[in-house]
């Protein structure tokens, strides 16, 4: 899986979890997952999280850390099992950090106070996965955590990068697993 680090700013507004949008924007062909710092302002209209539009609940943050990864040949339960594992591996990279983070399915908390953002879709094409976790919790529309102003994590480049870094190893390692097993037949 390919990796980046974007360095300009991007506002999140929800019409980048679309098919192609790394590909069109950052010329990575197939399975990639890109990290990007800007505000986030999801509202109704763009929201692919039913739920959230029935309960009339947008999303925004003032600055948010938002990584999205788009993967090919892939249904939607195993698409939902990948994003999981990104949350988990978020969790542990935090972890490694000597910060104390609870995973309810797909949302993170530290100390009770919700850290991310995240939803997975099936386009025609592939699935897509955006995360979203609060680096300023500042004005959040629910009681927020956020890496910078709450968890005092200064270089968010870097965090970015070891957990894409590790997302990617992971998902490798899945694979690799996979092909070094024998069958067995009755």
């Amino acid at each position: 899986m390919k990796t980046k680090l974007i360095e300009e700013d991007v506002k999140y507004i929800g019409s980048q979890l679309a098919p192609h949008w790394i590909y069109k924007n950052y010329k990575m062909m197939g399975d990639a997952i890109v990290a990007f710092k800007g505000e986030c302002e999801v509202k109704l209209t763009e929201m692919v999280d039913i739920e959230d539009v029935i309960n009339n609940e947008p999303i925004y943050s003032k600055y948010m850390l938002s990584f999205i990864t788009e993967q090919f040949n892939v249904d939607i339960t195993e698409g939902v099992l990948r994003q999981r594992l990104l949350m988990t591996t978020i969790k542990e990279v935090l972890e490694d950090m000597g910060i104390i983070v609870r995973r309810s399915g797909d949302d993170l908390f530290v100390d009770d106070k919700k850290l991310s953002v995240s939803i997975c879709t099936k386009s025609v094409t592939s699935i897509l996965i955006h995360t979203g976790l609060n680096i300023d919790s500042t004005g959040a529309p629910v009681n927020a955590a956020g890496l910078g102003t709450d968890l005092n994590i200064s270089d968010i480049d870097e965090f970015a990068k070891k957990v894409m870094e590790r997302y990617s190893e992971e998902l490798d390692d899945i694979y690799l697993a996979g092909t070094k097993v024998r069958g067995v037949y009755e």
